[in-house]
């Protein structure tokens, strides 16, 4: 216990991996997510096709096997990217999917009214869809972004299969080093509840704030 105690700042670093992890995991799956959901209501049935293929495909899809593929499948085809930066993209383009869904169901909770009138003032889709709808999707959607959020940060420890140092890789080296497995991941597990605990509180502020807006 003593050492693992010792090494407190090497899982301290690998928890800021986790963090940065998903941060730029959930930004990329946030903005891919919109665009899939545009595609998703747009009037044009190729992009609705196209949009409601990559949800169905990227959610029948264990992300284990897709990191995997991901890491050493395209190096074979001449494309590397360092470990950290293919978890990254590995987790924004698998999550977007679900981010697709909590925009979709957010402007589902919209009035029908609200859509009609914006066309009724000679609005088009993307503008009554940027400026109106969304705007008001959003205040449903927070906690089901937060959600999805959490789905990430735990699905960040999955990069320790394929060699990312992130908290749950580096919890195994220790545990490798000094055989204490219960300290090491009891501390990893802490971490991850810290993260998961403070999102789920920001998410409850954020959607009180928004409610009294209303």
């Amino acid at each position: 216990m003593h050492e693992v105690l010792h090494h407190l700042g090497y899982l301290a670093g690998g928890l800021g991996t986790t963090l940065e992890l998903s941060l730029l995991g959930f930004a990329g799956a946030v903005v891919l997510g919109t665009l899939l959901t545009v595609m998703r209501v747009s009037p044009i049935l190729p992009l609705r096709v196209l949009g409601t293929l990559y949800v169905e495909v990227f959610r029948n899809v264990p992300l284990l096997a897709f990191l995997v593929l991901f890491v050493f499948g395209l190096p074979d085809a001449g494309i590397t990217y360092s470990l950290f930066t293919s978890e990254a993209i590995c987790l924004a383009l698998y999550f977007a999917g679900y981010v697709c869904e909590a925009v979709r169901a957010g402007i589902n909770a919209v009035p029908v009214g609200q859509a009609e009138a914006a066309r009724a003032i000679g609005m088009t889709f993307g503008q009554s869809l940027a400026l109106v709808i969304l705007p008001q999707a959003f205040r449903t959607m927070v906690q089901p972004l937060a959600n999805v959020f959490i789905g990430v940060v735990l699905s960040s420890s999955l990069g320790a299969a394929v060699g990312v140092s992130e908290l749950i890789g580096r919890t195994q080296w220790l545990d490798l080093q000094y055989d204490e497995p219960v300290p090491t991941f009891l501390l990893a597990t802490v971490g991850y509840v810290l993260i998961t605990l403070a999102v789920g509180l920001l998410a409850g502020r954020l959607q009180k704030r928004m409610a009294v807006r209303r």
